[in-house]
């Protein structure tokens, strides 16, 4: 598994990484999805406090155990949850950050973050109190490095300008091009890395794209059609072979620019996370088939939170 540096940290994290909200809540299960994931090289984990109110973080805590040491891990902050009530609200205060690592140190039993990330973010907030807050942690030696997971680009350029972050983690594939406009460029002069998440845009990029996109995007997706999302699967897959399943295909593309240090995906069961795996089998899409990929998907750019 090819590893690369998470921004100007002394993180190298695999170039594909394991994202935890759909492991489910069955343990044996999700363990046995995570321990598949680091057999196969993956080192990079990825949960969050919101994430089943807090359960995911315990389930992936527990399937950890005696493994820490193998894995950069990653988790975030921000919502403000009554596990309870099952409800949350946004919360960036310096102070709710600082409890909730102590939180989330608990449920993952561990005594430091890797990568702590502010889980959204708007303008309005207290951001340089935000920033305060993580920094602290990094002195206090319970994070290692801290970044956010934003795709508002006024956000994103705040915290590019105002703080030491080392990532952000935005949605990136092939179907949703909107980093590439003016944020890819901007992070990779900043050397600060790019978490790709959703690079199999809901599974409509995998072998049952179709289906996918009946269910999940048969009002359409973003600013494409229904008709449009289909025109473009299929058209992707007369790039699949036996060198290039449309996973294979999707995760390249978005790991084609340097800004982006992993591709983070999601799996529910271990079938899922083969299918995602074949990567590592697959031929390195060309240049050629690179520019092909982007003339059949149509870019879309970011509308709001400009300002």
């Amino acid at each position: 598994m090819n590893k690369r540096r998470l921004g100007t940290s002394d993180l190298f994290i695999s170039e594909i990484g394991l994202g935890c909200m759909t492991l489910g809540t069955n343990e044996q299960q999700a363990t046995e999805i995570i321990d598949r994931a680091l057999d196969a090289g993956i080192n990079y984990i990825d949960t969050a406090d919101l994430y089943q109110f807090g359960l995911n973080e315990e389930i992936v805590g527990k399937a950890l155990k005696g493994k820490r040491d193998r894995v950069v891990l990653g988790t975030k902050v921000g919502n403000h949850v009554n596990r309870e009530k099952e409800e949350w609200f946004w919360d960036p205060s310096k102070a709710h950050i600082k409890a909730g690592v102590k939180e989330s140190l608990r449920r993952l039993q561990t005594d430091y973050i890797d990568l702590y990330q502010l889980h959204g973010g708007t303008i309005d907030d207290p951001i340089e109190e935000t920033i305060e807050a993580f920094e602290e942690l990094v002195q206090e030696g319970v994070i290692r490095y801290y970044g956010i997971s934003s795709i508002r680009p006024n956000v994103i350029r705040e915290y590019v300008n105002k703080s030491n972050i080392v990532s952000v983690m935005m949605q990136y594939s092939l179907f949703d091009r909107r980093p590439e406009e003016e944020i890819l460029d901007l992070l990779h002069q900043h050397h600060i890395s790019v978490l790709a998440r959703g690079p199999l845009a809901k599974g409509m990029l995998s072998e049952n794209g179709l289906q996918q996109a009946k269910n999940k995007a048969a009002n359409g997706y973003l600013s494409y059609t229904y008709e449009e999302i289909v025109h473009m699967i299929e058209n992707l897959q007369k790039h699949v072979s036996t060198h290039h399943s449309l996973q294979a295909i999707a995760l390249q593309y978005v790991l084609e620019h340097p800004a982006v240090a992993s591709a983070i995906f999601g799996a529910s069961s271990v079938e899922q996370l083969k299918s995602n795996l074949a990567l590592l089998d697959a031929a390195q899409i060309s240049s050629t088939m690179h520019t092909q990929l982007q003339q059949e998907t149509r870019p879309i750019v970011y509308q709001q939170h400009r300002s």
